[in-house]
């Protein structure tokens, strides 16, 4: 019995740990917020912000399985989102940086209740606010593209290219010729 437990608390440690830290290259999930604002900023892209109780939270646990771990959602959040986990867990300690700095975050945003995602500008301005909802990846996508078309945003477009300046071209290259043998 006792094996079986010990097998069971390794099994739901792994599982957390692999969670928190995000499953893939393009699933990544930031656990400091002012490196997510940064992010934000240097991609134009919203960030997601995911308060969650990883190891205890029935629905924030559902989310995960259901929709965070999709290649469907990950597919989407590469190229359109800045993914940034506001983990309240029970089972591990996180550093105490990062705890104060979720709880900081909890109470500035009046998170009540798990999970709550947020979609935030790059300045931490709230766009909008959801939880689990049923579906699936691709209509909790459709939901978070339909929250980012009502707060307005729309990234940042790249600078106009000026076509009227001149084309670009290379200065000449001079060499050298060579001296005549002494």
């Amino acid at each position: 019995m006792k094996r079986l437990i010990a097998m069971l608390a390794v099994f739901a440690g792994g599982a957390c740990v692999a969670f928190a830290a995000g499953s893939d290259a393009h699933g990544k999930w930031l656990d400091d917020f002012a490196a997510a604002k940064a992010k934000s900023k240097e991609t134009g892209r919203p960030i997601l912000a995911d308060f969650s109780g990883s190891d205890w939270c029935g629905w924030c646990i559902r989310l995960e399985k259901e929709v965070f771990s999709q290649e469907a959602f990950k597919t989407y959040a590469s190229t359109n989102l800045v993914l940034f986990l506001a983990d309240f867990p029970h089972g591990k300690r996180l550093p105490v940086k990062v705890a104060k700095q979720n709880e900081g975050l909890q109470g500035k945003y009046g998170i009540e209740g798990f999970p709550t995602v947020l979609l935030l500008d790059a300045d931490g301005e709230v766009l909008g606010r959801t939880g689990y909802q049923p579906g699936g990846p691709t209509v909790y996508v459709e939901q978070l593209k339909g929250m980012l078309d009502k707060a307005g945003w729309h990234a940042p477009q790249p600078p106009a290219v000026n076509t009227n300046a001149p084309a670009f071209k290379p200065a000449p290259v001079y060499k050298r010729k060579a001296s005549p043998a002494p």
